[in-house]
């Protein structure tokens, strides 16, 4: 079977999307899936307060950097997880796709952050565990 590729995707790339394969990639066997992030309207960097929650379950983002969502990225995928980017993620025929309704950690205070950074620890281990994909 071929690698299995989830793309997490939200608007800027700078927040969610990169938690949640940070997560991903952590948390699943690199034999069986890993994760891949991008955005609808990319960020210039990961947001400080995102970088600093994460550094703190021992996820270092420092040299992640946002990149462009492009049809061609979500080609690649067999899961495509949307949190917020709406109509603006594509529609790729035969690709699964999930939404998950998570708020933008962008410039919200660390204790928040951090609530949302556990949120999508738990989704993804539940989407882990799910697809047989635990390491």
């Amino acid at each position: 079977m071929a690698e299995q590729i989830v793309l997490f995707a939200c608007v800027h790339n700078a927040g969610r999307s990169q938690m949640a394969a940070a997560w991903f990639n952590a948390l699943a066997d690199p034999a069986k899936a890993r994760a891949i992030s991008a955005g609808t309207r990319p960020g210039s960097a990961v947001h400080p307060e995102v970088v600093a929650v994460m550094r703190e379950v021992g996820l270092d983002l420092t040299r992640a950097t946002p990149r462009r969502l492009t049809a061609e990225l979500a080609g690649l995928a067999s899961v495509l997880v949307t949190m917020g980017c709406g109509d603006q993620c594509p529609f790729v025929p035969g690709v699964e796709r999930d939404d998950w309704p998570l708020a933008d950690p962008k410039g919200r205070p660390l204790p928040e952050v951090r609530a949302i950074r556990e949120d999508i620890r738990a989704r993804v281990e539940a989407l882990v565990v799910r697809r047989g994909w635990k390491a």
